[in-house]
């Protein structure tokens, strides 16, 4: 009998289907401690869970027979993921459950903000009659400006165009035909900053997204735009904000996410012209039943057949299968997310070629690895082995996978192409030994790169005293250097060097290597 613990509240509808599933006993316990949970922990088989249940390493650690964890819903903030992988723990999710939902929201929060309908509603509970206080702004014929046409932002954008409104979008990683078939414009950021007389936010918070919208975005913005964030808090700094409102550059925002949650900044909320929510871009009965069933499902299909859907660790494959190929699939998402930090532009076609022994096994499962770890760090979250190639066809990405019987110099060889609206990146890589993962060839260099940690790429004219002048920059800021990888092109003269170091190498050092004698570009990445 496989145990399921439901530790935060699901709906009816998900814990139905448990109930009913063969060889399955669910329990139902919410707003357990995190002590309690730890206990209880360890007779479980699978765990469910929302948001507000904590899957921490510690607690991973005392889950004994614990096999799978779903979220019922997209986001994964609250597990730690790379804990459940090294205890062979799938880790599920629900990522189209509550798409509309939380599209609809952005859109409901709009049309509130523009017609201060929250406001008018506060004037008439207090026994107000203020019919000239709370002018509203009409939509139609107005530029709504969206920052990211993921799944959410294209329902969003669906909606604006529903109600007349001229849809414009940023977002590097789509093709201008994809948002063409969506009746959507690509334009610059600072374009939209410029055109948009409603901005909405709908892209994931990562290094380069936070504090996205600053005092420097909004002086580029018309006076009296309106703005929504419905996406992540972090992305919009609250400060800056704050002080657009204040001084009547923006006429109104509409937060449904903060900085930190629940949010303390009243300064922020309290304003007048601020409409704001607790987070409930994904709260709707129907979301809820939605991710419920899908999540009870997946579960249900894993502990009875094994069979893998929406999980944000495992590749769909058979347990035999994946022991062969582990260390190519691990191999192929270090190179994607190598490649997605290397290329600038939006993509537009992917080519895997494999050769050697691994031609004797499915390399499926490679593949959508490999685009799983292209698409992480430009979408960060909600990018599973199953949805990876989803998302990339949405884009308009073409993916190309080939299999090449030329001999090459490694017992099995993965090349991975990338080409982008700006430029083309070629990367191969291969496995020595058993388990040991390398990137053996970067554009026209050959190489002998272990992909992780801390990493500098760069690119200098091959002359004397280069690779010295680089160390010396780098010790002389307390950077230390942990490997590095030199390779040369006697042709063009050129060279590359490749580092890890101990620690992320700050901005200003970033510009003392770029500005060095011979040094073409500096790139960093985090593997």
């Amino acid at each position: 009998m496989k145990k399921v613990l439901v530790s935060d509240a699901l709906a009816v509808e998900g814990v139905e289907i448990f109930q009913k599933a063969p060889g399955i006993e669910v329990d139902v316990k919410t707003k357990l401690t995190p002590e309690e949970l730890k206990t209880v922990i360890k007779n479980y088989d699978a765990l469910v869970v929302r948001s507000a249940t904590k899957v921490t390493k510690e607690l991973i650690e005392h889950a004994d027979k614990l096999r799978v964890v779903g979220r019922a819903g997209a986001g994964l903030d609250n597990i730690d993921v790379e804990a459940a992988s090294k205890r062979g723990i799938v880790v599920m999710n629900t990522p189209g459950g509550n798409t509309v939902t939380t599209g609809e929201h952005a859109i409901a929060m709009m049309l509130s903000l523009a017609r201060k309908i929250p406001q008018a509603t506060a004037s008439m509970k207090a026994g107000k009659w203020e019919k000239n206080k709370f002018m509203g702004s009409e939509y139609q014929n107005k530029t709504l400006g969206i920052i990211g046409i993921g799944r959410v932002g294209s329902i969003v954008a669906d909606r604006a165009l529903g109600l007349k409104m001229n849809v414009i979008a940023y977002d590097p990683f789509i093709s201008p035909e994809a948002a063409q078939k969506l009746g959507i414009e690509l334009v610059s950021m600072d374009d939209l900053f410029g055109k948009s007389d409603f901005i909405s936010v709908h892209i994931p918070l990562t290094k380069e997204t936070k504090n996205l919208i600053n005092a420097k975005a909004f002086a580029k913005m018309k006076k009296g735009v309106f703005l929504v964030n419905c996406a992540r808090g972090g992305i919009v700094n609250e400060k800056d904000l704050h002080d657009a409102l204040v001084s009547g550059k923006a006429a109104g925002a509409a937060i449904d996410v903060y900085e930190e949650e629940p949010t303390k900044n009243m300064d922020l909320v309290s304003l007048d012209n601020v409409i704001c929510t607790p987070h409930l871009g994904a709260s709707t009965d129907e979301a809820q039943v939605n991710v419920a069933i899908a999540i009870a499902e997946q579960i249900v299909d894993y502990l009875t057949t094994g069979e893998i859907r929406n999980a944000a660790n495992f590749p769909s494959v058979s347990t035999e299968l994946i022991n062969i190929i582990q260390p190519y699939v691990v191999l192929a998402e270090k190179m994607g997310k190598f490649e997605a930090q290397l290329a600038s532009g939006g993509l537009k076609e992917v080519r895997v070629e494999y050769s050697g022994e691994i031609l004797n096994y499915d390399v499926a499962p490679v593949t959508l690895s490999l685009l799983k770890g292209l698409l992480t760090p430009i979408l960060t979250e909600n990018i599973n082995y199953i949805n990876a190639p989803i998302i990339a066809k949405e884009r308009g990405i073409k993916v190309i996978e080939s299999k090449s019987s030329e001999v090459k110099d490694y017992t099995s060889m993965i090349t991975v192409t990338v080409k982008t609206s700006k430029e083309t990146n070629s990367i191969a890589g291969a496995i020595f030994g058993r388990h040991d993962h390398r990137i053996v060839q970067i554009n026209k260099f050959s190489l002998d790169v272990i992909p992780e940690g801390h990493m500098l790429l760069l690119y200098n004219h091959d002359r004397p005293g280069v690779i010295g002048n680089i160390g010396s920059t780098l010790g002389e800021n307390g950077v230390n250097i942990a490997r590095l990888y030199l390779g040369r092109e006697a042709i063009d003269k050129q060279a590359m060097v490749v580092l890890t170091t101990d620690t992320m190498v700050p901005e200003n050092v970033l510009d003392k290597l770029r500005n060095l004698p011979h040094v073409i570009s500096v790139t960093t990445l985090e593997m």
